[in-house]
């Protein structure tokens, strides 16, 4: 069996361990991620979804466990560099990742950093930012960018860097729903490049983009799966206090009145065409 890229082994956390205001975050993760894996991790404020985000490239380290990155275990200092070369991380706000005074600058600065010779560096910068179709941006100040510009150009600066995954952690949560859809096209770009996708959300319906879907509820996993069997279990995400994807909201409010209706409909395309196919055998909803 192919080994995961990255393998999180009884995983807990605590902030502040060890004191009178310990707060357990993390209670016994086990999870592997697979290389080339699209992976969407749900759940609810407080959920530990974003405290899960930052164990994959060794930001926060587990109390208890671990978390294996191609093998290198991230408790140990000597692979901390290794293991963030390897796993990129993208945060809510882009305003705290961008530091150069130009695009391209900006772009170049982990590169740089990492000692990349200067020719493969400029190789770097310009595949990066042509991958988020923001070249021609390149010469322009940070702050004169969009939202979705600027989480564009915050990817390129992890891509230059050249990591097998990138991490999402609610990267789309500030954004315009134009912003979001323009971010989310560049994922599912980079995923079809090969490029192992994590990414943190309470959106549902980024969730249809995932090969697998993990939901966390008190520090632990609740649902795991396929997005058609996770999305599946109405009753159960309703105890989590999750909604359905707009569409599959729409067509579980339609099943009710229309039993012939097809199960696991998460996208308006696939609800159009079912309740097309009923109407065209002369099976009417109620």
């Amino acid at each position: 069996m192919q080994k995961p890229l990255i393998r999180l082994e009884d995983v807990h956390f605590t902030y502040q361990a060890n004191t009178e205001g310990a707060m357990p975050a993390l209670k016994g993760i086990n999870l592997d991620i697979q290389a080339g894996e699209y992976v969407v991790i749900l759940g609810h404020n407080g959920s530990g979804k974003s405290t899960l985000a930052r164990h994959l490239n060794a930001l926060l380290l587990p109390t208890q466990g671990k978390v294996l990155v191609d093998g290198m275990d991230t408790n140990d200092p000597a692979h901390t560099i290794a293991v963030r070369s390897r796993i990129g991380m993208v945060f809510q706000e882009p305003d705290n990742q961008i530091v150069g005074t130009i695009v391209e600058e900006d772009v170049a600065f982990g590169p740089e950093n990492l000692g990349v010779p200067r020719e493969e560096l400029i190789q770097r910068v310009r595949a990066a930012l042509e991958t988020v179709d923001m070249w021609s941006h390149r010469r322009r100040a940070p702050n004169l960018l969009s939202g979705g510009q600027k989480q564009r150009v915050a990817i390129a600066g992890v891509l230059a860097m050249q990591p097998a995954c990138l991490v999402l952690d609610e990267a789309t949560a500030m954004l315009d729903p134009n912003s979001r859809s323009d971010v989310l096209s560049t994922l599912r770009d980079l995923h079809d490049r090969g490029t192992t996708i994590v990414a943190i959300t309470h959106f549902m319906e980024e969730a249809l983009e995932a090969d697998r879907v993990v939901v966390m509820s008190g520090g632990q996993i609740a649902l795991e799966g396929a997005p058609e069997l996770v999305f599946s279990q109405v009753d159960r995400l309703r105890e989590l206090h999750l909604a359905l994807p707009a569409p599959a909201q729409l067509a579980a409010y339609v099943r009710e009145r229309c039993e012939a209706l097809s199960t696991n409909l998460l996208t308006a395309p696939a609800l159009v065409e079912a309740i097309d196919a009923l109407a065209g055998g002369e099976r009417m909803v109620r």
